[in-house]
């Protein structure tokens, strides 16, 4: 966030705290803030008196030096902490953003899709997979241990179908399909917004290589738990002018997360991972409200017309303050329906980040009248799998034990049924 912002608005920042849940000392941060900018200026009025002194003011000088030296231990001290502090200010949630604690107060907004209903006793995507050899948790588990799978047959060609038809959908609608590094550097992670919340959930590699002379690599890395880090970071230390906005990019990439936040939930299946594949979509605009809130709309749209290409049943949750996390003004789910559930599961989330990620990285333009100022980011998923697996295999059961293809994806599988007998003979 903006400090001056911070100065003016202590009130509106220690509200969203509040509302948010965030482990913040604003008072503290304000305090450092203080002493940095009188640190600062007393630092500039001893070097103007460095400047000042002739050749015969030598112990003067010298006591100058000293006095300067501790300025700038103290200051050094102080802009670390008040460095990770800034990196905790949370953003201004958006006026009809719903205030709660927890995920029990997200409100839903509409819902789309009728939902199936069986004449036969229904099977769960984890029985289903067995059945026909299309998932297989146990080798998974035995060869990448817990949360660990492999997908099989007819299943690997339909998440491939899946990513195609994403990228293709949105290569259509002017966004610019990228295939981005799932290996970065800290700067990534922290101008995302992953850093410093969050870092328990992020694979940190233990060996980074070396570098061309042979020399050890001593920067961390880290695996990206989706492609939004690189895609931002893409574009840090740019200035654009206005009429180069929207810059619209579409990354597919795979995706890593510890889950460690999400201990003993959905522990079996395919629900919650360690790695899986994405398609994800990301906008830079003017730095305007309306203008983003109103990209968003936009962007939530594009997940929800995925989703009714496969004519999967959804809703639509708008998210509160206490589960909305640190950087976002406005953030919506889409939850695809999951006949093992009984109920609907996240498959898609949107987000507007406004300025908060773009000062981090340092991504702004040059507006009309010459000013420059930092881009409102937002990011929204298209297709994550292989969890849209669970509601497609599911909900497209059939009572002979087989699952019909939707009709979207039959064009680049050649099929239209699983199990397939071309694919199981090759």
């Amino acid at each position: 966030m903006d400090i001056n912002f911070i100065r003016e608005q202590p009130e509106k920042i220690k509200e969203a705290i509040k509302i948010k849940n965030i482990d913040l000392d604003l008072d503290r941060l304000l305090s450092l803030d203080e002493r940095r900018r009188s640190l600062i200026q007393e630092s500039e009025q001893l070097r103007a008196q460095q400047k000042k002194m002739g050749a015969g003011e030598r112990a003067e000088a010298k006591k100058i030096k000293e006095e300067f030296k501790k300025l700038k231990e103290e200051l050094k001290t102080i802009q670390e902490e008040y460095d990770q502090l800034m990196l905790l200010v949370p953003n201004i949630p958006s006026e009809d953003t719903p205030i709660a604690k927890d995920e029990s107060g997200n409100k839903e907004i509409s819902r789309w899709g009728t939902i199936p209903q069986f004449d036969f006793p229904p099977k769960d995507h984890i029985q289903l997979g067995k059945d026909l050899d299309l998932i297989d948790l146990e080798k998974g588990a035995k060869v990448s241990g817990f949360r660990g799978y492999f997908l099989k047959n007819e299943a690997v060609l339909l998440e491939m179908a899946l990513a195609l038809h994403a990228l293709t959908k949105m290569a259509a609608k002017g966004f610019k399909p990228m295939l981005t590094p799932s290996l970065v550097r800290e700067f990534v992670l922290i101008g995302s917004g992953h850093f410093p919340t969050g870092k328990e959930d992020i694979f940190q590699v233990a060996n980074p290589g070396k570098l061309a002379d042979g020399s050890l690599i001593k920067e961390p890395l880290f695996l990206a738990g989706t492609s939004e880090p690189p895609l931002l970071a893409y574009f840090s230390d740019t200035i654009f002018e206005e009429d180069d906005l929207p810059i619209k990019v579409c990354g597919f990439s795979p995706c890593y997360r510890s889950e460690v936040g999400s201990y003993g939930k959905d522990t079996q299946g395919l629900y919650r991972l360690h790695e899986f594949m994405k398609v994800e979509h990301v906008v830079l605009c003017k730095n305007d409200n309306q203008e983003s809130d109103s990209w968003l709309e936009k962007m939530v749209k594009n997940s929800q017309e995925l989703v009714e290409d496969l004519k999967l049943p959804y809703r639509i949750l708008q998210i509160c303050t206490g589960d909305m996390g640190a950087g976002k003004r406005k953030m919506y789910d889409v939850e695809t329906w999951m006949p093992s559930r009984n109920s609907y599961g996240e498959t898609h989330s949107a987000s507007n980040m406004t300025d908060w990620q773009s000062r981090r990285l340092n991504i702004r333009y040059r507006n009309k009248q010459g000013e420059i100022k930092y881009v409102h980011a937002l990011n929204d998923t298209v297709v994550a799998f292989p969890r849209i697996l669970i509601p497609l295999l599911e909900c497209y059961q059939q009572a002979d034990g087989t699952i019909a293809v939707p009709a979207v994806l039959q064009p680049y599988l050649g099929f239209n049924k699983i199990p397939d007998n071309n694919v199981r003979n090759q």
